[in-house]
């Protein structure tokens, strides 16, 4: 390309980059929510995380079967757009016996016959592949699949000739951020934890976690190792209350409603009417530091971030609303239209 193409190419960019304020954009649709919260949109992609063996298939298994007839399963309640119903799963690291497997797996959860292939599903089995391969076979798939709304790649990692690498963990981002945009589709990924603690591994997982929509992770409870529990690692949107499932007789997630989820991270009860109030303070300057304001749901995922940092300890997003008015009540927060802001001047 000479020099005279390529600034006119550019220029094009830059141009075409623009966003004015006048401009009217449409929300994206919603393709994947868990009770309220908003999992997936189109354009955008998320993921799931967890250690081996914590179930992570499976869980996808239930996602994919909600999406197959826009149904709910498990927890989750699919609503694709009738000409973006195509689904297509990419598994890196299995063999085609056992992605056969996953695939009986998610049908008899879409409660679908097994003597035939769903017409919206295509299953692809690249382990054999180098990671560049399956990249360009990926792409392929996704600009050659009519009505392409969803996909899913099972793990990502498997992308990557080095997973801790800057550039490649770059590269292969930036390849599920052109995807998703220029084919309007979301894109859901699998990857592992770290053995020794619960961040995602590599530059691909740090890179993951900064431009994903939402991050799953799985866990397997301590209590019982039956149990799995699915929790918002990383979210956009307001948080949803964990959820417990088991593998039953049949070989399928089956939801646990009554279970008791302990928390995999601290044993402790956080009570903010016993916090100290320089704890509260403490938080509530990290919430509404350079004099930030929010709006309900992302003040509740504020606080729930800031309270958990100094305090230490988890907990839902139950005790989140419930801290946001014991707050109002002691008039550290108020509200001023659709906003909420600090105010400094009063005390518990």
């Amino acid at each position: 390309m000479v020099a005279n193409e390529q600034t006119l190419l550019f220029t094009q960019f830059w141009k075409g980059s623009r966003v004015m304020v006048t401009d009217e954009f449409l929300a994206p649709p919603v393709v994947l929510k868990i009770d309220d919260s908003i999992i997936a949109t189109l354009g955008n992609f998320s993921a799931s995380t967890g250690k081996a063996k914590s179930k992570k298939t499976f869980n996808i298994s239930a996602i994919v079967a909600a999406m197959l007839t826009n149904s709910t399963v498990l927890n989750y309640q699919a609503y694709l757009p009738p000409n973006k119903q195509m689904i297509l799963y990419v598994d890196t690291e299995q063999s085609p016996f056992h992605c056969k497997r996953v695939l009986e797996r998610i049908i008899k959860l879409a409660d679908l016959p097994l003597d035939k292939q769903p017409e919206n599903l295509e299953f692809l089995a690249l382990r054999k592949f180098s990671p560049d391969v399956r990249i360009k076979i990926i792409e392929q798939a996704i600009y050659n699949t009519e009505n392409l709304g969803v996909v899913i790649i099972d793990g990502i990692r498997d992308l990557a000739f080095d997973i801790n690498s800057p550039s490649e963990a770059t590269d292969v981002i930036t390849k599920l951020m052109l995807w998703t945009d220029e084919c309007y589709i979301h894109i859901h990924t699998v990857l592992h934890l770290n053995k020794g603690d619960d961040n995602t591994r590599g530059h691909l997982g740090t890179e993951l976690n900064n431009k994903a929509e939402a991050i799953l992770q799985v866990t397997k409870n301590e209590v019982d190792n039956d149990v799995s529990v699915v929790t918002a690692k990383c979210i956009r949107d307001v948080e949803f209350e964990p959820f417990a499932f088991r593998i039953n007789d049949e070989s399928l997630p089956e939801l646990l409603f009554d279970f008791c989820i302990t928390n995999n991270l601290s044993k402790k009860a956080f009570d903010y009417n016993d916090l100290a109030e320089n704890k509260h303070m403490s938080a509530l300057n990290l919430v509404f530091s350079d004099g930030k304001q929010y709006g309900y749901s992302e003040l509740i995922v504020q606080l729930k971030k800031a309270y958990q940092e100094i305090v230490g300890v988890e907990f839902g997003v139950g005790k989140a609303k419930q801290l946001k008015q014991y707050l109002e009540n002691k008039q550290l927060i108020i509200q001023e239209g659709k906003k909420y802001k600090y105010n400094s001047k009063s005390h518990i």
